[in-house]
């Protein structure tokens, strides 16, 4: 496969819009919590069962810190890739809810998130996030996790398309939730997008930029 240049890898991560992703308004009792390899329904308020599931690094959670955690793993849910739902992602944020996908620097806000999801599911259908370690405190969570998935739909880049070869991804990523009031305020996440473009095939073109000088 041909070689693209750092320049067109990172345009092509903007145009992406990926994310580890997912959102929510007040938990109902669809509320779902996604263990590191499976995923249940449960109540708006986390049990103590659904707690010893998760990778947490505190379980003395207040009742406002799992009402929260449960609306982020319902988030999750709903972004993944056989339980895809845009709506309820859309709907999550608050009025002025930002989803920041921090590495290619782009922000998606109002009706521009609803092409956050159907993108990632696009490239990787099967699409799931591994989740490895939560912590919460008070309205912010912070999760690491991975993004794996397999690579069956065309990736559109500034330098043509890619084509699909069906290779596993399992990404590095890094998710921060900032909630308020039962709603996603701001959703940080970063994407370790070099690791997914060469498990896809396409690696950086050092040559090309140790030619130019």
């Amino acid at each position: 496969m041909k070689l693209l240049s750092r320049k067109t890898i990172i345009a092509a991560a903007a145009i992406a819009g990926l994310g580890g992703l997912a959102i929510a308004a007040a938990p109902t009792q669809a509320a779902t919590r996604v263990a590191s390899s499976a995923s249940a329904e449960v109540g708006a308020d986390l049990t103590p069962g659904d707690l010893a599931s998760l990778p947490l690094t505190n379980r003395h959670l207040t009742k406002h810190e799992r009402a929260n955690l449960a609306v982020v793993l319902r988030d999750y849910h709903v972004a993944e890739g056989n339980s895809l739902d845009v709506d309820t992602f859309v709907n999550s944020f608050a009025k002025d809810g930002v989803f920041n996908d921090m590495v290619p620097g782009q922000a998606y806000r109002g009706k521009a998130l609803g092409a956050v999801l159907p993108y990632m599911a696009n490239l990787f259908p099967d699409v799931h996030r591994d989740l490895k370690r939560i912590t919460v405190n008070g309205d912010v969570i912070s999760i690491e996790l991975s993004i794996q998935g397999t690579f069956e739909g065309p990736l559109q880049s500034p330098a043509g398309t890619v084509k699909p070869t069906g290779a596993r991804i399992d990404v590095p990523t890094a998710d921060f939730w900032y909630l308020h009031n039962g709603k996603v305020e701001m959703f940080n996440c970063f994407v370790g997008y070099s690791t997914m473009y060469a498990q896809m095939g396409v690696n950086f073109d050092w040559a090309s930029a140790v030619n130019k000088h």
